[in-house]
C-alpha cells in the first residue's frame, strides 16, 4: 500500500513538471536577437491561440448543431439537453478557475495541447452515448478540458503582449470564438444534416486531435525562459512599475485579486452578458427552425452571419478602446452594449423577414463579441496584476460560465414549459425565455457602466 502511494506520489510530480514553466534564462545582450525573437515567436503565438482556440471551439458547440435531430428522433427531451448542456458550461466553470490558476505557473504549449486533446477525444465519445447520464458526464468532462483553452490565451497575450497594444491583439484573439462558432453553424450543421447527429462529434473530436499537435508546435513558454527581457521592458510601456519580483509572490498576487470590488463586478457583468451568448449559441438554431422556419443548414448560415460579424467586433472593439479611448475599455463597453440590445430587439421583435434578420444579426455579432472581447477577459487583465492574467481570466470565467449553465436550465425549463402538441408536431413558444436574455443583456450594460473610473495596473 505504501509503495504503491509513493509510486502514485511520483506519477504526479512527473506530471507537475512535465506542465510547469521553464526556469527564467539569463537576459540576452543582443538588442537585435531579442527583437528578432519576439517578433517571431510573437506571431506563431498569436496563430496558435487564434486559429487553436477557434477551431477548440467546435468541440464545445457540437451540441447546439444537433439539439433538433435529438429532439425529433426521441433521444432526448428539451430539459435533458438542457442539463447535458448545462453540464459543461457548469464544469467549464470551475475548470476555468482552477486552471486559470494553475495556467499563470504552466508551460504554455504542453497546457493548452493536452486540454484540447482531451476535449477532442471525448467528443468521439459523445457520438457514440444515448444516455442521458452518460452524455451528462462526458459533456461535463469536455467542459473541464475546453476550460484549458481561454487561461492559455489570455497568458500568453499577457506574457507577449504589451499594455498599450493588448487590446489589438486581444481583440484578434478573440475572433477565435467567431471563426469557431461559424464552422460549427456552417460546416458541422452541413455535416449533421448529411450524415446525421453522431458525425456533429465526431467531426470535431477527429479535427482537434490534429490542431493539438499543431498548437505543441507553434507556441512557447514565457519570454523568460527564452532569456528575453518581460514584453512591457522591451516595449517600454508600463503603467505602474514592477518591482520585478512578482513571480516570487506568484499565489499571493494571484489571491490578491479577490480584494477588488472591481474585479467582482466585472465578473458578474461578464455573467449575465453570457447568458446571452449562450442563449443565441445554444438554443438560436431551434428558434430560427420552430419560430421562424427556417431550415439546419439556413438557421446555421444566419448564425454565420453572426460569427462573421463578430470577428469585425473583436477586432474593433480592441482597436476604438486602445486607439480611441487610450485603453480605457467602459466607453467602448457602452457603445458595444446598446449595439447589442439594438440587435437583440430587431431579431425578436422587428420586422419578420430575412434581409431585417441578416442586419440584425450582424449588429449583434459586433455588439456581442465586443463585449466578449472586453467582460470576458481583456478588462480583467487591465485591472489585475498581470502576472495574474490567468487567475484573473479564471475568475472572471467561472461566474460567466455558471451565468451560462444557468441559462440552459432556465432557457430549456421555459422553452419545453412552452411547448405544446398540435397534430402530432411539437409547437414552440419562446416569448418567457426571449424577454429572460433580452433582460440579461441590460443587467450586463448597467453593471459594466459602473466601472467607469477604474484604475488600471501593470
Amino acid at each position: 500500500m505504501t509503495a504503491a502511494f509513493i509510486k502514485g506520489l511520483g506519477m504526479v510530480r512527473k506530471l507537475a513538471t512535465m506542465f510547469a514553466t521553464g526556469q527564467d534564462r539569463p537576459e540576452r545582450s543582443d538588442r537585435g536577437e531579442v527583437d528578432r525573437l519576439y517578433r517571431h515567436h510573437r506571431l506563431r503565438i498569436l496563430l496558435a491561440i487564434t486559429l487553436g482556440y477557434g477551431l477548440a471551439y467546435t468541440c464545445r458547440l457540437a451540441l447546439s448543431v444537433v439539439k433538433k435531430p435529438l429532439l425529433d428522433e426521441g433521444i432526448f427531451t428539451a430539459v435533458e439537453l438542457g442539463t447535458i448542456g448545462a453540464a459543461l458550461f457548469y464544469a467549464y466553470a470551475f475548470g476555468k478557475l482552477v486552471n486559470g490558476f494553475l495556467a499563470d505557473h504552466a508551460n504554455m504549449k504542453v497546457f493548452f495541447a493536452f486540454g484540447l486533446l482531451m476535449s477532442a477525444l471525448v467528443n468521439v465519445g459523445m457520438g457514440f452515448s444515448t444516455v442521458v447520464a452518460v452524455s451528462a458526464a462526458l459533456w461535463a468532462l469536455n467542459g473541464w478540458f475546453q476550460g484549458f483553452g481561454a487561461p492559455a490565451g489570455i497568458v500568453s497575450l499577457a506574457n507577449w503582449f504589451s499594455n498599450r497594444e493588448r487590446g489589438r491583439y486581444y481583440g484578434i484573439w478573440s475572433t477565435a470564438h467567431s471563426i469557431g462558432e461559424g464552422l460549427t453553424f456552417v460546416v458541422v450543421a452541413a455535416i449533421v444534416a448529411m450524415f446525421g447527429w453522431r458525425y456533429g462529434f465526431w467531426t470535431p473530436g477527429v479535427l482537434c486531435i490534429a490542431v493539438a499537435i499543431g498548437i505543441y508546435l507553434l507556441m512557447q513558454d514565457r519570454p523568460r525562459t527564452l532569456g528575453l527581457p518581460e514584453v512591457n521592458d522591451w516595449k517600454n510601456d508600463h503603467w505602474e512599475k514592477s518591482d520585478g519580483r512578482e513571480r516570487e509572490n506568484l499565489w499571493k498576487k494571484q489571491l490578491s485579486i479577490l480584494v477588488y470590488p472591481s474585479i467582482w463586478i466585472l465578473a458578474l457583468a461578464s455573467a449575465t452578458n453570457y447568458v446571452v451568448r449562450y442563449a443565441i449559441n445554444s438554443w438560436g438554431i431551434l428558434y430560427l427552425q420552430e419560430a421562424r422556419g427556417y431550415s439546419l443548414v439556413e438557421a446555421g448560415s444566419l448564425l454565420m452571419v453572426n460569427t462573421l460579424a463578430g470577428i469585425v467586433g473583436c477586432i474593433a472593439f480592441g482597436y476604438i478602446s486602445d486607439k480611441v479611448f487610450g485603453a480605457h475599455r467602459p466607453p467602448a463597453n457602452l457603445i458595444f452594449a446598446i449595439v447589442e440590445i439594438i440587435a437583440l430587439l430587431l431579431i425578436f421583435f422587428g420586422p419578420q423577414n430575412t434581409p431585417m434578420l441578416v442586419f440584425a444579426f450582424i449588429l449583434y455579432g459586433i455588439g456581442l463579441n465586443g463585449l466578449v472581447t472586453s467582460l470576458g477577459g481583456l478588462f480583467g487583465v487591465d485591472i489585475a496584476p498581470k502576472c495574474a492574467a490567468g487567475a484573473v481570466m479564471g475568475f472572471v470565467g467561472i461566474f460567466s460560465y455558471i451565468g451560462a449553465g444557468i441559462q440552459e436550465n432556465v432557457s430549456g425549463y421555459l422553452i419545453d414549459k412552452g411547448t405544446t402538441i398540435v397534430d402530432g408536431n411539437r409547437v414552440y413558444d419562446f416569448s418567457d425565455a426571449i424577454l429572460f436574455w433580452v433582460g440579461a443583456s441590460i443587467v450586463s450594460m448597467l453593471l459594466a457602466a459602473t466601472l467607469w473610473r477604474v484604475r488600471l495596473r501593470d
